[in-house]
């Protein structure tokens, strides 16, 4: 399979690909199962089968990365809406959403394993721990989710585990009970979707599906629901963490394998060693060299580097570009545990997220975290964080080097003789790789932050002189992040010639209120922001010139990186109400076709009025909303 950072064609346009095909068709698959041990208790799919749904519940489950697991069935499902990009991707024809088969399969109702051959795929649901808020939280796993099969679009060739959230109790549940609400279902339902769109790397919607009869208690009664989603990978850093407390060796390096071979698209795909110290500048950070054979050991004495090195380096990598995106878009997860972060640097669990309204890089959507360990601003950091853990849990295969096939090594463990090499070893790596991860996260972050001001070419002092420039006046002038960008992607730059035209020009980025924030007066607010007009001119015109011509067509390319319509907590606040409260089901449609075509100026949802509304200033009372992580 081909592991990509895009977990699909953004709005699901794959040019050259032919029609979807029909769920019965899909190819389906469990190389998941078929490669990883399985639940001892429940070793096979009839084992688990022939049990009693409610034996299946939560326990302590070791020696196994998942447990064989059927739905929970969902008695008068209302498939409440689907993604067509989605579909799209997943290899699905229009329309399948209509039969009875998809609306079955969505809503727990329909597996494809035959019981009396004992035949095809059976569902499972996967065992991982994870550090919640920086402490050890023991085994977690999906307490909620439940894998139904591995499908393989016949056009791109990629594969995805998909997977029903709100399915159920497994023996992951802990002291829940299984089920998901709406409230949370539409949430993700509607931000997977818009992440893809936003060409940030995420795991994918597929349905919603309303569970009328399930009835949930969270802080109040709610109506249950389930997301049927998919991504080339539900693996995360937590699946290793929990492993290595156990200290199963054995599995560590078995899921290690795994990952190389089946989520990655192999040994030879990982990132050759670094010539030179890493640097957000240097072309071999960005784009190393790869097509290592897997044996080959790189590098000196003590940084030498097997292939369990680059498959560490990698994810780091992965990760970092994922978290430029975060901060280039200002998307905000509101909960980074490391059960949440992704070995394939997919954004993923979705619960307390928000894009920031008001620049505010200390902002953190999730009402529980007091010490904002999770804010905006920290989120690099703490994926980091996350990322020594896994490097803890690969320690040994890392600093083993050359001796890391040999027989005493893999049956024996390290030699007491060999421990402080090894421990050295390690250590360098780790190290490295930190400097490697901070590097792609810089260049990454600046690449996506020049194209969302316009310039075309890098220049040195742009990072301080003006991304950071502009950042500073956003958070002291409370001006909104995206709001900032799109509206300045429509400024012409002949009207910026002079201070009075720059000034007038400063006031499209107010509130509806006019000026805010500490001590700020308009007159203050509309000079800062001239002043700051004035040295993006003169860079942009560097890359454009003066002609107009080529300034609407700055402005037409601006306008492809900066979004007009993101999911905000308003939105999905009163998307919610209305669904929940008021009935209605058309609105979720209208939500999802703005979210997947975020960067046009007007869709097709009937109700111009209201694409304005949502795209347009945040109410004051909703900015920067909070929300809690029960789902």
């Amino acid at each position: 399979m081909t592991a990509s950072l895009s977990n699909g064609a953004a709005n699901g346009s794959n040019d050259g690909i032919t029609a979807g095909l029909s769920l019965h068709d899909l190819p389906k698959s469990s190389t998941f199962t078929s490669n990883l041990p399985p639940d001892p208790e429940y070793p096979t799919p009839s084992a688990s089968h022939n049990a009693p749904r409610q034996n299946l519940g939560p326990r302590m489950v070791k020696g196994a990365l998942y447990t064989y697991v059927r739905p929970e069935e969902t008695s008068d499902p209302e498939l409440l809406g689907i993604s067509p990009a989605a579909m799209c991707d997943i290899g699905l024809q229009a329309g399948e959403q209509d039969t009875s088969d998809f609306k079955a399969m969505v809503a727990g109702n329909k597996i494809y394993w035959d019981p009396s051959t004992e035949e095809g795929v059976y569902p499972w649901a996967q065992c991982y721990g994870g550090y919640q808020f920086g402490s050890w939280a023991g085994q977690l796993g999906d307490g909620r989710a439940i894998s139904l099969f591995e499908s393989t679009n016949p056009s791109t060739k990629t594969r995805y585990e998909v997977q029903l959230k709100g399915a159920g109790k497994t023996p992951y549940s802990r002291f829940a009970d299984g089920k998901a609400v709406l409230r949370s279902s539409i949430r993700e339902f509607i931000v997977s979707e818009a992440l893809n769109a936003l060409r940030i790397p995420s795991t994918r919607a597929l349905s919603l599906t309303l569970a009328p009869n399930s009835k949930v208690r969270r802080e109040r009664i709610e109506p249950g629901a389930i997301v049927a989603r998919f991504a080339q990978s539900w693996l995360r850093i937590g699946t290793f963490d929990l492993l290595r407390a156990r200290g199963d060796r054995k599995n560590i390096r078995k899921l290690a394998t795994y990952v190389a071979e089946h989520v990655y698209p192999g040994w030879t795909s990982l990132p050759s060693i670094l010539p030179e110290p890493a640097s957000a500048t240097s072309s071999t950070t960005i784009n190393p060299d790869r097509d290592v054979p897997p044996e080959k050991v790189e590098g000196e004495s003590p940084g030498e580097e097997n292939r369990f090195a680059r498959l560490y380096r990698e994810i780091a990598r992965r990760n970092a570009i994922t978290v430029a995106y975060w901060q280039a878009y200002a998307f905000t997860n509101g909960v980074l545990n490391t059960d949440n972060t992704s070995l394939l640097g997919l954004s993923l669990d979705f619960g307390p997220f928000a894009f920031l309204d008001n620049y505010d890089p200390s902002y953190t959507p999730n009402h529980d975290d007091h010490a904002l360990r999770y804010s905006y601003r920290n989120q690099p950091s703490i994926i980091w964080w996350n990322l020594l853990r896994l490097g803890e849990s690969l320690g040994e295969l890392i600093g083993a080097g050359s001796r890391v096939d040999e027989e005493q090594f893999v049956n024996g463990g390290v030699t007491k003789a060999f421990a402080p090499e090894l421990i050295k070893r390690a250590e360098t790596i780790i190290e490295k790789v930190g400097e490697e991860y901070k590097a792609v996260f810089l260049a990454e972050y600046t690449r996506l932050m020049r194209k969302r001001f316009g310039l075309i070419t890098e220049n040195a002092t742009d990072f301080d002189e003006l991304f950071s420039g502009a950042l500073d006046m956003m958070e002291a002038l409370e001006l909104d992040f995206n709001h900032f960008f799109r509206r300045l992607a429509s400024v012409k730059v002949g009207d910026l010639q002079d201070e009075e035209g720059r000034k007038w020009v400063a006031g499209r980025f107010f509130h509806a209120e006019g000026a805010t924030g500490l001590g700020n007066t308009e007159e203050k607010a509309r000079k800062r922001i001239a002043k700051w007009l004035e040295k993006w001119r003169m860079r942009t015109q560097e890359d454009w010139g003066n002609d107009d011509e080529r300034d609407v067509q700055r402005q037409k390319e601006m306008k492809k990186v900066n979004p007009k319509f993101i999911p905000r907590s308003w939105v999905l606040d009163e998307l919610i109400q209305r669904v929940e409260h008021g009935g209605e089901r058309q609105v979720i449609g209208q939500v999802m076709e703005m979210a997947l075509n975020p960067f046009e100026d007007e869709w097709k949802t009937g109700d111009r009025k209201q694409e304005e509304r949502w795209c347009g200033d945040v109410p004051r009372g909703n900015r920067q909303m909070m929300c809690s992580c029960s789902s």
